[in-house]
């Protein structure tokens, strides 16, 4: 179905350049690409970019067609069992992310998401930066005009991961995290490490309310995400929620010490 997708965009692609009298050299000196990468675009020889999707839309002023495909075939790109939670994520007036070991992927910068994807070997270059560009994609969710309310909660273990080659991206990173946790409608709160042990480290969960009030879950393991909506599970989360929610700072307690950590990161 991505290929299929792939295909669609590159046939608009060349479609839109010749309806706009372009050659594939005046097209190339717009996007700034020279006439044989334009051509091998076209053909499928080479892989397209969302930035020169992005440019191709201004140039050809197709009202974004071309992104938007990307983005369906991005979509398109998820496992099966991943897209109820986009959906949810998509309509949610409130998520509530917990999560133990990582960054939450709604506020990873690309370059954290980068290092995080590669961590997998077996991943084609090809297909990390699809899953970056993926990733990247569902963060959309919080700039909307009417972004849902975000209540993130981390465990301070993950700003503490100090590889030194890692260490400009998580500057980076834990400055991003600051930034958002100063927005009205996102709060980030910090489960310090002198807590020791706690319920949450049984692993990451996420949470998504509905504009009608009802609750959607999705749990998280090595090979796979579960979403739910039974009431049980959904009890039992909201209950854990709570529990990891109480054993954190508060929202500007965990703004200083995220400023702290950023500070002795440089």
């Amino acid at each position: 179905m991505e290929g299929t997708t792939a295909d669609l965009i590159r046939a608009q692609l060349r479609r839109l350049r010749v309806a706009a009298g372009l050659s594939q050299e005046e097209f190339g000196k717009q996007v700034h690409y020279s006439p044989s990468m334009v051509s091998a675009v076209e053909t499928g020889s080479r892989p397209y970019d969302r930035s020169l999707l992005a440019r191709a839309d201004e140039v050809l002023r197709s009202g974004g067609l071309l992104v938007a495909l990307q983005r369906i075939a991005e979509r398109e790109g998820q496992p099966s069992w991943f897209l109820p939670w986009l959906d949810a994520e998509r309509m949610a007036r409130q998520l509530r992310v917990f999560q133990p070991t990582l960054i939450p992927a709604l506020l990873q910068t690309e370059g954290y998401a980068r290092a995080v994807i590669r961590c997998d070997d077996l991943l084609s270059d090809e297909e990390v930066d699809r899953r970056v560009a993926a990733r990247l994609d569902r963060q959309t969710v919080l700039t909307q005009p009417e972004p849902p309310q975000l209540i993130a909660v981390v465990d301070e273990a993950v700003l503490h991961r100090r590889e030194e080659r890692f260490w400009p991206v998580m500057v980076h990173q834990i400055e991003h995290l600051i930034a958002w946790a100063e927005r009205t409608q996102v709060s980030i709160h910090v489960v310090p490490l002198g807590v020791g042990v706690h319920i949450g480290l049984s692993g990451p969960f996420s949470l998504a309310r509905s504009e009608e009030g009802g609750w959607v879950a999705i749990m998280e393991n090595q090979l796979t995400a579960t979403p739910t909506d039974s009431e049980t599970d959904l009890a039992t989360l909201l209950a854990r929620w709570e529990t990891v929610r109480n054993e954190a700072l508060s929202r500007q307690q965990s703004i200083e010490l995220l400023d702290r950590v950023a500070k002795s990161w440089t």
